[in-house]
């Protein structure tokens, strides 16, 4: 997930709608049918307008399986709570939804979506493996990647002559060019997303994985953090604030602040998501035509980024399933997907747009974007995300503020996640 509003779409499917929404009984609701109908699309709040059209075209196509979109808040932990309401609530009328790629195990291990199996199942060859994987939960793809995302360095090119690929690089960049706050004659060095909130989980995650360093194992639920190489990747952040290069401002950061202070031209580089390239380029931005992007840096070479990006998802409590896995397939096609990155600048999922000479010239970041996704490492992937979260942000944030030491820290952090998922 990443912590903004975030939409495309991904790739076509050699199986028509007569195959996919052959009706059989109408279903109960808390099962696999094969039903046809009205259904409901649950996603969040829309801003750049990319649903309405789309699912307008939908319905003229299918006068019959009419989609209602429904719009949720613009806070990704007050969608999750929505979902998570209704799904326990066994409602049929929530049909389709959007699902974060890091809720796709949650919701798969409780039962609440309709694998994409048989009837219902994907082609993924031509989608970008990182996708499909967090869309996959015991061996089974339980959503359809339809955006991807991935975490970029955005710096200013009148200012530094390359991009740094090392942390140290990035330090060195700013000696004697900025200032530790965000106010004043000279902009500060570096920011990224450090509130206290799902956007530190990202970044806290980007740093950790950079060192070499992992959060939770392969098995998602043990903890594996309280480590020398996650200490490591956690100081980076942790240091900035003490020496200075991160801005003690950036402390309260979510992705708009980050942005607005990089577009006022206080800050030289600035961690964010590809959709700030359009921002940042429009008007009013004072650093337009002055930076440039590139993979984030790590402390040996380039960084690790988090994956980022939502799925679609068809609800097991749906009396319309094949409708909703009509609808899914249908938001996999290249020209809705291509449509979502040129309305939205959205991330495509389809491993062949990247390099489409056409877009890669609309959006010239899209190669570099390819290249952070392919090295991109999940957040944790467990069926107890919340709370996996939520120890990483509120222990992680106690480091940065200078109230506990990076080891403290950590050790907290594995003693949290190991009381939550054991």
């Amino acid at each position: 997930m990443r912590p903004r509003k975030m939409i495309a779409t991904a790739v076509a499917v050699g199986l028509s709608f007569s195959t996919l929404t052959a009706c059989s009984s109408s279903g109960g609701g808390s099962g696999s049918n094969n039903s046809t109908g009205p259904i409901t699309f649950v996603t969040g709040k829309d801003n750049a307008n990319v649903w309405p059209p789309l699912i307008a075209k939908w319905n003229a196509a299918h006068p019959k399986e009419q989609v209602t979109l429904k719009q949720q808040s613009d806070q990704a932990d007050q969608q999750l709570s929505d979902l998570q309401q209704h799904f326990q609530a066994k409602d049929a009328n929530y049909d389709v939804v959007t699902v974060d790629v890091v809720w796709s195990a949650e919701f798969a291990a409780k039962g609440w979506l309709v694998p994409l199996t048989g009837k219902n199942a994907l082609d993924t060859s031509k989608l970008l493996p990182a996708t499909v994987k967090a869309a996959t939960y015991n061996g089974t793809l339980y959503a359809a990647p339809y955006a991807s995302d991935g975490g970029l360095l955005y710096y200013r090119k009148d200012l530094v002559p390359t991009a740094p690929t090392t942390w140290d690089q990035l330090i060195s960049d700013c000696q004697g060019k900025t200032s530790p706050t965000i106010t004043g004659p000279k902009p500060g060095c570096y920011a990224g997303q450090f509130a206290k909130y799902e956007g530190l989980t990202v970044n806290a995650a980007e740093a950790i994985n950079a060192a070499g360093g992992v959060i939770v194992k392969s098995d998602g639920k043990t903890p594996d953090v309280n480590t020398p190489e996650a200490a490591k990747g956690l100081d980076f952040l942790v240091n900035g604030f003490k020496q200075g290069y991160i801005p003690r401002e950036a402390i309260g950061f979510q992705e708009t602040q980050s942005l607005n202070a990089f577009q006022a031209g206080q800050l030289v580089f600035m961690r964010n998501w590809p959709y700030a390239d359009a921002i940042l380029n429009g008007p009013g931005s004072k650093v337009k035509g002055k930076f440039d992007i590139a993979p984030l840096p790590g402390p040996s070479g380039h960084g690790a980024s988090s994956l980022g990006g939502h799925s679609l998802a068809v609800s097991k409590f749906s009396k319309h399933q094949a409708t909703g896995a009509a609808f899914v397939k249908w938001m996999e096609e290249p020209e809705q997907q291509t449509y979502d990155l040129t309305k939205g600048t959205l991330a495509p999922v389809i491993t062949s747009l990247y390099s489409d000479a056409a877009l890669v010239k609309q959006f010239p970041y899209l190669p570099t974007l390819l290249k952070s996704i392919e090295t991109a490492v999940p957040r944790p992937v467990t069926p107890f995300y919340p709370a996996v979260t939520e120890a990483i942000e509120v222990n992680a944030y106690a480091a940065l503020q200078g109230q506990t030491s990076t080891t403290a820290a950590l050790a907290a952090m594995q003693k949290a996640i190991a009381s939550a998922t054991g």
